[in-house]
């Protein structure tokens, strides 16, 4: 019989540690972050996996989001970093807006995960009230006289007041001695409803307000005698319980007006008002989100014309790289691929590729065209011209709208559960893609019309990467036939000089053939083979050898030259339908090569060579 699992030591919490409120100030004294902002605990929690790397991403968010660095450069430098430093930023709600399957819900998740386990940590400790409902900060015991004393003294604001049950409690139990009040370290948990809340709207016919506020306790009436008294109150709103965390409101602006009108004063006053008390102070960063036509609906209306002033409206679109769909796809997929089941270089990268064309804008600039957007989008330009593309996109909305992740998803899922595949490559890929539009009846023409055409700018693509791939599995050992070639360019360089006069005795070809591939016309040939003679007579005087590595743009033509060759090549072997035995081993060699990659298998890789081959019968 195996060992029985043991689970005693699974998600034990750090030791609590409690004491008064006067042990309390000394630690404040000694360590001030202890009694920092939500939005500073938050903004901290974000840095203490480190700062900003050289492309400007947030090593926290690294694993998880992918594509979104310029949304999250602005969630921290543009509203956490300033609203930590006390700026008016920290009255504003920050709503996420953006198309579906954005990944908005996924930055909210990560950030309430990532606030739960720092403070769990000694950077992030939190401290609340002993026994109270909204774990309150233990300085809003301080009386307001007292204040800028000791304020002044810890070197920090001391802002709020205490809730109705914690002053029941320093008036009843302490007799206002609040120098004896029990403070107790907090953990923040989304499952305890402790420091983290989160609200979804339902039907607006049925949304209660106590659902945020908290709610009269019927049966404790009768003991405590009013609805007044907080002993006869349960403070277990989502906003009470969120204080000194995280409030999400999710779908946000499907919330009933009357909730709205409580989030002006919490953001703006840092209170809201509940039952038959005065205002309560909260200390909560809200983070909403919603899609963009909502927003702009919302927006228009004057009635919300306060609410909208107090946004901090932050575009969450689709990523427009390459490599970041992919990563999404991974993260997606992977977990749930079989071990038996191989994806073929290019597989995903095609699906991200229809994916991405569909999220760009066409702009009538030289360049413009989508496929242009999208390899300017991969880095391959200007760095200036990548830039300039990239605030035009963001000004236009760009990524807002396409195909989501998820309608990919879905197909690739449904290609990777058949048990009948055991490979699958960008071929079949694209061929699913195309079977997911034939199969969606709701599906406008123009989208139809549009994921075709991509699908096919896609298949070119892959086409090219997957040509490459081959020729260099056919050409693996290829040295020797590129030194050969080199060697017979130089020796008809050399006769030609030698014979200008007589244009006899060499391969005007085979030089033309190399010399126009380094973009040569003919009025120039012959200046660049005296070069090229002169550096072969300059080497032979200092008895060095020369080879086409002295020359970058004579090696890069070289290896053109020798790919071509190997088309023809590639184009005969597979196109004999009863192929020899040195053909055979010549497709078995370069099924060998693919494999040694360890990004073929030997299904992709015999697929891929006679994919090329068909091509190249074209």
């Amino acid at each position: 019989m195996s060992d029985p699992l043991v689970f005693s030591d699974y998600n034990v919490p750090p030791e609590r540690w409690t004491g008064t409120l006067q042990e309390y100030l000394d630690q404040v004294e000694a360590t001030p972050t202890i009694a920092e902002s939500a939005h500073k605990r938050l903004f901290r929690m974000i840095l203490a996996q480190g700062g900003p790397t050289s492309t400007g991403s947030y090593p926290f968010f690294d694993q998880t989001l992918f594509g979104m660095d310029e949304t999250l450069r602005q969630l921290v430098e543009d509203y956490l970093r300033p609203a930590a430093l006390g700026f008016e930023v920290k009255k504003r709600i920050l709503l996420l807006v953006g198309p579906v399957s954005g990944g908005k819900s996924s930055l909210v998740f990560l950030l309430k995960r990532g606030l739960e386990a720092f403070t769990r940590q000694d950077a992030g400790a939190l401290y609340g009230i002993l026994g109270c409902p909204m774990q309150e900060e233990p300085l809003h015991l301080v009386p307001d006289p007292v204040r800028p004393l000791l304020s002044k003294r810890l070197g920090i604001p001391i802002e709020g007041q205490l809730c109705p049950y914690c002053r029941h409690l320093l008036d009843e139990k302490y007799h206002g001695r609040f120098q004896e009040v029990q403070v107790q370290r907090v953990w923040l948990s989304e499952a305890r409803r402790i420091g983290i809340g989160t609200y979804a709207p339902s039907d607006p016919k049925s949304q209660d307000i106590s659902e945020l506020t908290g709610s009269v306790d019927f049966h404790a009436i009768s003991q405590y005698g009013a609805e007044s008294d907080p002993r006869a109150f349960r403070f277990d709103g989502e906003l009470n319980i969120a204080n000194r965390g995280v409030m999400e409101f999710q779908e946000m602006l499907k919330l009933d007006e009357k909730f709205l009108y409580h989030l002006l004063s919490l953001s703006q006053e840092g209170n809201f008002k509940t039952g038959r008390y005065e205002l309560m102070s909260a200390d909560e960063v809200i983070i909403g989100h919603t899609n963009e036509a909502e927003y702009k609906s919302f927006a228009q209306n004057p009635r919300n014309e306060a609410l909208v002033s107090r946004l901090f409206v932050l575009p969450v679109p689709y990523p427009l790289d390459l490599a970041s769909e992919v990563r999404i796809y991974e993260k997606l997929l992977m977990p749930h691929q079989r071990s038996d089941q191989h994806l073929a270089p290019g597989a995903l990268e095609v699906a991200a590729f229809v994916s991405i064309l569909s999220r760009l804008q066409e702009s009538p600039k030289p360049g413009g065209d989508r496929l242009s957007r999208l390899h300017l989008y991969r880095g391959e330009g200007d760095p200036d011209q990548i830039r300039a593309q990239r605030l035009e996109g963001s000004m236009s909305g760009e990524g807002l709208k396409g195909l989501d992740p998820r309608f990919m998803v879905n197909r690739l899922s449904a290609l990777m559960a058949r048990d009948d595949v055991t490979c699958i490559d960008a071929p079949q890929i694209l061929q699913t893609i195309q079977d997911g539009l034939a199969r969606d009846p709701f599906l406008e023409n123009s989208v139809r019309t549009g994921v075709t055409e991509w699908v096919h700018m896609a298949c070119e693509w892959y086409d090219r990467q997957v040509e490459q791939d081959v020729l260099h599995a056919f050409a693996h050992d290829w040295s020797d036939e590129l030194t050969n070639l080199y060697h017979n360019y130089m020796d008809n360089v050399v006769l030609a000089v030698r014979s200008r006069s007589t244009n006899r005795g060499f391969d005007e070809s085979l030089l033309r053939q190399v010399e126009e591939r380094m973009g040569i016309s003919d009025v120039q040939a012959g200046a660049f083979r005296e070069e090229i003679f002169t550096r072969l007579e300059m080497a032979k005087k200092q008895q060095r050898p020369l080879s086409f590595l002295d020359h970058s743009g004579l090696q890069r033509a070289l290896s053109e030259k020798l790919f071509d060759d190997m088309r023809d090549e590639v184009k005969i072997t597979t196109e004999i339908p009863l192929p020899d035995r040195r053909i055979l081993a010549r497709i078995e060699a370069a099924v060998t090569t693919l494999t040694a990659s360890r990004r073929y298998c030997r299904e992709c890789a015999t697929k891929a060579i006679h994919h090329v081959g068909g091509l190249l019968h074209r």
